[in-house]
């Protein structure tokens, strides 16, 4: 049974539900992770801190997250993060839609200035799309052209075609779409339907309708059950009352739905409070799974994470304890209920009579409402005892001795307090399957400990020349988990790249930046290029880091000519489409801000004095590739620094596609090198390598680099 990757669209409907109670949390910040993995952080007036994730890849998903399982953000924030805070930073919540019964969800925000929507496409490929007011495209992850509609910046977005949805259907239309099949029962709950496989089953199994059982040998019997089995199925869907749980086979966790299913009756589950905390649950768990099988290569490496373990099964006790007492409180609640109407019988019985007298006249609701408030000014006991009136539900609520009760009018007491009783059963229940769970995940806390106690204990010391022999090469493309291994650099927002012989090269994004290179980070024994053309960086090929002393080292000519080809790829001449250019290099002394008298250098750009060093006819190439060791981590510039220091590299030329879509091209070609695909998303999503491509378009050098 493969795990569940993808949030079905009764998933959705429950989900959407629970997410509108963070309706009024204000938007702190956004992150994305990877290309398909959004983090918005919000602040609730009641809850405080919530993280709500959307991620869109290969695991298409949406819900809160609790704090613990929240990872560090990521670092320098992508282009799309970036437009996100400026459109969210203070902005409202307003309320979260699903599309019809399609897996499309829709989330709002208000703000003064302006209003935003994330619509998140969790079908398919799946995509993330920021409308304005005017529901006009700002930005997506994807962009989409089809015939049937398109979704790139500066469209109007358009949904996908709606399709029917089982739980607003008539027994008519479900009669005619039933007849029109030519197939079994459940394959045409799961097609014609649109209920897919695990829930048309479940509603076969709930109905007692033979799920193989041909269209042509089913009738009004079968139909009816079914229908009814819908009308049952999404009851908690309209009240909000779940019983969600989260799935398990093997110890490994497999599904997680907003309600018990009696498809996965032999399975062990786990009982939560929220349908979001089980998302949270079963996507965390997931995940570690997913680790887990990817095992990694050395000893440290293939040594599992016990304690991480240990403390996820210590959070899962934790919850299912504060479930437990959830539980017990909340049965001994409804038990009092029941007993305080026993207790006051004759009050309760002349709430119901006097609304079900005024209701059986065909008083309105809020007429009853009101004449009952009339009588609480009266003293009248029993109107007293009326707390609220809703003619939605049907139901009264009264307030004895401190305790609301909800009363519903199309009964009497006694069957009012054996509705009450029977709940208070169905939570005891609910505690009975929680201490069993308890029980289960205690027995797995004790068995990974004794595993890492096993571990430990057979864990030989190394050889005493064990350091000596020559590290193995790794095959890192075939290996199916790869360490994230990085920390941010002081260079990183600049242009950058290691030459051969392992120096430091930084260029300019800009003017600003330019100017900066050169006031703050030219140092005494440091090398200035620049290309004849205009409009190209600043290049500084560092002798020394910016926090040692400046000394002079002999800089190897093979990084200089790498230099120079930095200089060159990154200007203007890449964007003209021309193929090579000259550079030339200075000294750090020859280079001044100082105009002569009468002229004016403006802001980026610099006087050079002096004698210059020529580099004629540079290629126009770079290489973007991936790094594993020492190291994780996309790297550009100079295909002969770059190719030798990386796993895998793709050499570009000045050419057709435009920067962005190379990026994305990038992106593909390197997530079909990798087993492990999740390493790509980690350290090289599009926004990442786009940040080493020259402005301007790209083409691939026949043969893909290595």
């Amino acid at each position: 049974m493969e795990p569940k990757q993808e949030l079905s669209s009764i998933d959705l409907a429950a989900l959407v539900t629970e997410l509108g109670r963070y309706e009024g949390a204000k938007v702190d910040k956004a992150y994305l992770y990877g290309d398909d993995l959004l983090r918005l952080k919000l602040r609730d007036f009641d809850r405080g801190r919530v993280d709500l994730f959307i991620e869109v890849g290969d695991i298409k998903r949406a819900h809160v997250v609790a704090p613990e399982h929240v990872p560090d953000a990521p670092g320098r924030p992508p282009n799309f993060a970036m437009m996100l805070r400026n459109r969210l930073n203070g902005a409202d919540f307003a309320g979260v839609e699903q599309f019809e019964f399609d897996r499309i969800l829709t989330f709002k925000f208000e703000r003064g200035d302006e209003d935003t929507e994330i619509v998140a496409e969790l079908f398919g490929q799946g995509n993330l799309a920021v409308l304005d007011e005017n529901r006009e495209v700002v930005s997506s992850l994807e962009t989409v052209r089809l015939k049937s509609r398109t979704v790139a910046p500066g469209s109007q977005y358009e949904f996908p075609q709606s399709r029917i949805n089982p739980l607003d259907v008539s027994y008519e239309a479900l009669e005619y779409k039933m007849n029109e099949s030519d197939t079994d029962v459940v394959r045409t709950l799961a097609t014609q339907l649109n209920l897919g496989g695990l829930y048309a089953e479940e509603l076969c199994t709930r109905a007692g309708v033979e799920k193989t059982l041909d269209i042509t040998e089913a009738g009004e019997e079968e139909y009816r059950k079914i229908y009814d089995a819908i009308e049952r199925l999404k009851e908690p869907l309209q009240t909000g009352e779940f019983d969600p749980r989260v799935y398990e086979k093997d110890g490994n966790v497999v599904d997680v739905t907003p309600f018990p299913l009696e498809e996965y009756e032999g399975l062990d589950s786990a009982a939560f409070d929220s349908f979001n905390a089980a998302l949270d649950d079963y996507f965390f768990r997931l995940d570690l799974s997913d680790e887990a099988e990817k095992g990694g290569g050395g000893a440290e490496a293939n040594r599992p994470d016990f304690q991480e373990e240990i403390e996820k099964q210590k959070r899962i006790i934790q919850q299912q304890e504060g479930a437990i007492e959830g539980f017990e409180e909340q049965a001994q609640e409804e038990r009092e209920k029941a007993e305080l109407l026993y207790a006051n019988y004759e009050l309760a019985d002349e709430v119901l009579s006097t609304v079900r007298g005024a209701r059986e006249e065909n008083i309105p609701w809020a007429d009853i409402a009101d004449t009952l408030a009339e009588g609480a000014e009266q003293g009248i006991p029993a109107a007293e005892a009326v707390e609220d009136v809703d003619g939605s539900t049907g139901t009264v609520t009264i307030t004895i001795d401190g305790q609301r009760i909800d009363l519903d009018v199309s009964m009497g007491v006694e069957k009012n307090a054996d509705r009450i009783y029977t709940e208070a059963k169905r939570v005891e229940e609910k505690k009975a399957g929680a201490l069993e769970a308890i029980e289960n995940t205690r027995e797995k806390l004790e068995a990974v400990e004794k595993r890492r106690d096993e571990w430990e204990a057979s864990d030989d010391e190394p050889d005493e020349d064990e350091d000596d022999e020559e590290k193995p090469d790794i095959d890192w493309l075939s290996r199916n988990s790869i360490p994230i291994r990085n920390q941010d650099k002081w260079y990183d927002r600049f242009r950058w790249f290691e030459t051969s012989d392992g120096f430091l090269v930084i260029g300019g994004r800009n003017a600003d930046q330019n100017e900066e290179i050169v006031k703050k980070y030219l140092n005494k024994h440091d090398l200035f290029f620049h290309t004849q053309a205009h409009g190209g960086p600043v290049t500084i090929l560092k002798a020394t880091g910016p926090s040692e002393p400046a000394r002079d080292v002999d800089i190897p000519e093979q990084s200089r000519e790498e230099a120079a080809q930095f200089a060159v790829a990154y200007s203007s001449i890449w964007k003209e489409g021309r193929f090579a250019d000259d550079a030339y290099m200075v000294s750090a002394d020859q280079v001044s801000k100082t105009p002569e008298s009468g002229e004016y250098v403006e802001k980026g750009s610099f006087v050079v004095r002096g004698d210059r060093t020529y580099y004629e006819d540079v290629a126009a190439e770079v290489a973007v590739g991936l790094r594993c060791e020492p190291d994780t981590r996309v790297v550009g510039g100079p295909p002969s620094a770059i190719e030798d220091d990386t796993e895998t590299s793709i050499r570009l030329q000045p050419g057709r596609y435009a920067q962005n879509d190379m990026a994305k091209m990038l992106y593909r070609k390197f997530r079909e090198r990798f087993a492990d695909q999740s390493f790509v998303r980690k350290v090289a999503s599009a926004d990442m390598i786009q940040e080493f491509l020259p402005s301007g378009g790209s083409d691939i050098v026949d043969g893909d680099g290595n």
